[in-house]
């Protein structure tokens, strides 16, 4: 069955056929990438020493309103590439010292994805495929691609629908990310580290937007309450405000106060195994530059 035809991959279900014509996300049937490279900036036990091989996917299913990658997300930046491109870019950074392949936004992508991990996964490619998500996924998706993912890196944007349906134009998000998280931990297990170096698990990330400390701090009280410490809980402080919003909270970077608040929280309730950032990371140095390393 040719998924593509009449693509539901993500919960907005648009149902089109991408041959002919594009959904929500803006994906046409064909693999558009916009950037790959060795990754420093993410968790410790991704990254390591080495870098995280990156691969970013252009187009969106959640599209969120501040996004700080709006250029490959929403505008559509990128190059259109064939299967036999991407297991070759796969296969070099592996050759370039990548602890991992972190498949960034590939939701769209799930069934080309697959084919091409089917030809190399623990064969020619032996490293760990990281599937980084925003988590607004449905279960069939994940468990297409979870045969061959070994660490979700999967983020947690709401607790609260309204924010979702005002920031990211879904009004079902926490339960829609909730039950794919708990898919995620249900492929992948508890966390596996070797030597320092992310072999297995779940990380999940909370973003902390200003104005909504609450929010961030009701999503890790869900998350530790569940999983307690067979998670990483990565807590954000790096919102930056790249686009002019509508919403004069997300127009200004989350403060000092806001940020050790919602850790503080953490604390309070025990978390054991989360990262948190320290300094500031809310600048656009941490968003890869997409025009420097185009496919």
């Amino acid at each position: 069955m040719d998924l593509l035809k009449e693509c539901n991959l993500c919960p907005r279900k648009c149902g089109v056929d991408r041959y002919k014509k594009i959904g929500f996300c803006g994906a046409t049937s064909r693999l558009k990438v916009a950037y790959y490279s060795l990754h420093m900036w993410e968790e410790p036990v991704i990254s390591g020493t080495n870098g995280s091989g990156t691969i970013f996917f252009s187009h969106c299913s959640l599209r969120c309103l501040y996004c700080q990658n709006k250029k490959i997300s929403i505008d559509g930046y990128g190059k259109i590439i064939s299967k036999n491109k991407l297991e070759k870019i796969m296969l070099e950074l592996q050759d370039r010292g990548a602890h991992n392949i972190n498949l960034v936004t590939a939701t769209q992508y799930v069934p080309q994805i697959v084919k091409v991990l089917h030809n190399i996964k623990n064969k020619s490619l032996k490293i760990p495929i990281v599937y980084n998500t925003s988590s607004y996924e449905n279960i069939g998706t994940l468990k297409l691609i979870g045969p061959y993912v070994d660490i979700y890196l999967a983020d947690l944007r709401y607790y609260d629908d309204s924010l979702a349906l005002k920031y990211s134009y879904c009004d079902n998000y926490f339960e829609i990310a909730t039950m794919a998280i708990d898919e995620m931990f249900r492929q992948v297990g508890p966390i596996n580290v070797d030597n320092g170096i992310m072999k297995s698990g779940l990380i999940v990330r909370v973003l902390v937007l200003p104005g909504h400390t609450l929010d961030a701090k009701n999503i890790i009280d869900y998350l530790y309450h569940t999983y307690h410490d067979d998670i990483y809980i990565s807590i954000m402080n790096q919102y930056t405000p790249v686009n002019v919003c509508k919403y004069d909270n997300l127009n200004r970077k989350l403060t000092e106060e806001e940020y050790d608040d919602v850790v503080n929280y953490a604390l309070t309730i025990g978390v054991n195994m989360a990262f948190i950032q320290e300094g500031d990371t809310a600048s656009e140095s941490f968003i890869p530059n997409f025009d420097k390393k185009i496919v």
